[in-house]
């Protein structure tokens, strides 16, 4: 099951889009969730009876929206419709139990599209298992091409393997990022570096890395980019020809950190692709 959240935003409504497709391709069902905040109107001067009717309807009909536009973009998804009371961040924690993955737009009217790297994006991504996709809302050409960031750690290895998955069923160019940079002593008199010996090394971490997984995508083209860069420029400039970026969430080499983290940050202000953050 993939679970996407709606807020009536147009950038909701591209993550629909997304999610219904990923359902098709992946052979899951989809569950469209709204969620009804109360909370701005539980204070003393407004008693709770005042906004609930108006709450409701206008949730039932950003659902239907939704499902309506899901029907039209894949009919053959099974697609249901889920209307929950809570804070959105919590909601979405709740449904992430047993989901494939979870889809959210990265602006929006509030609720789950709303600023995704303040409250929703600390409790979300930073705290479910499950794959979470952070849409754009502007429509982009098919790339073929989705773009992964690999580092030196085993953290990054469940963000590796959901993009071989995702290549695999897009018939897409897998693109294998590593971005590396030298250590501030080496800088210092003295200190001998052999740059041959060094990229090598770099590369191999790619080669040892990506040939776990190769034998099951045999069909996966992968293109192993290791370049010195820091982490957010290689990730952004790797993804502008990119139909996904993929990032781990943990990690402790240059490429993959927590979402909070200045890459995973730096990627989702600066990249105009859909990301994806797979927790280690």
């Amino acid at each position: 099951m993939i679970v996407v959240g709606v807020d009536g935003s147009m950038v909701a409504r591209a993550a629909v889009e997304w999610a219904v497709n990923d359902a098709l391709r992946m052979g899951e069902s989809l569950r469209i969730v709204h969620a009804v905040d109360r909370s701005p109107y539980q204070i003393g001067r407004f008693p709770n009876a005042a906004v609930p009717d108006a709450l409701l309807r206008e949730g039932q009909r950003i659902l239907r929206e939704a499902l309506a536009l899901a029907h039209e973009r894949q009919p053959e998804v099974e697609v249901t419709t889920w209307d929950i009371e809570g804070a959105p961040a919590e909601v979405l924690r709740e449904q992430a139990k047993g989901a494939a993955e979870i889809v959210l737009g990265s602006r929006g009217l509030g609720g789950f599209a709303g600023a995704l790297l303040s409250s929703v994006s600390t409790h979300v991504a930073g705290h479910v298992g499950c794959p979470v996709v952070v849409v754009r809302g502007d429509h982009r050409p098919v790339r073929g091409e989705v773009v992964v960031g690999v580092d030196d750690s085993p953290g990054c290895e469940p963000a590796l393997a959901y993009a071989f998955g995702q290549a695999g069923l897009r018939g897409a160019v897998l693109r294998v990022v590593h971005a590396w940079q030298l250590p501030v002593h080496a800088y210092a008199p003295g200190v001998p570096y052999e740059m041959d010996e060094v990229r090598g090394a770099q590369q191999q971490i790619v080669r040892d890395r990506v040939g776990m997984f190769t034998g099951g995508y045999p069909q996966v083209t992968v293109v192993e980019d290791v370049r010195p860069a820091l982490p957010v420029e290689a990730l952004t400039d790797a993804s502008a020809g990119a139909d996904l970026l993929v990032v781990g969430s943990h990690g402790h080499g240059t490429v993959s950190a927590m979402l909070l983290g200045s890459v995973s940050r730096g990627v989702l202000h600066h990249t105009r692709c859909p990301v994806a953050v797979v927790r280690a």
